[in-house]
């Protein structure tokens, strides 16, 4: 019945380590996409864009 406890408590350490272990790694980046920044200038965002201009454009005409 001894040895019961001791596999609880040693896989409570263990799963405790382990979730330590990933909170630190992702909080560190190692979750992180290289990739995404290149393929990201990629993408069609001519409406964000044109966005300021135009509202640059409605208060110049209101004055």
């Amino acid at each position: 019945m001894d040895s019961i406890f001791y596999l609880i408590i040693i896989g409570f350490v263990f799963g405790t380590a382990a979730w330590l272990l990933f909170i630190w790694a992702v909080r560190s980046g190692q979750f992180d996409d290289p990739e995404a920044p290149k393929y990201r200038m990629l993408d069609d965002d001519d409406e964000q864009l044109n966005q300021p201009a135009a509202d640059k454009t409605r208060k110049s005409a209101k004055r």
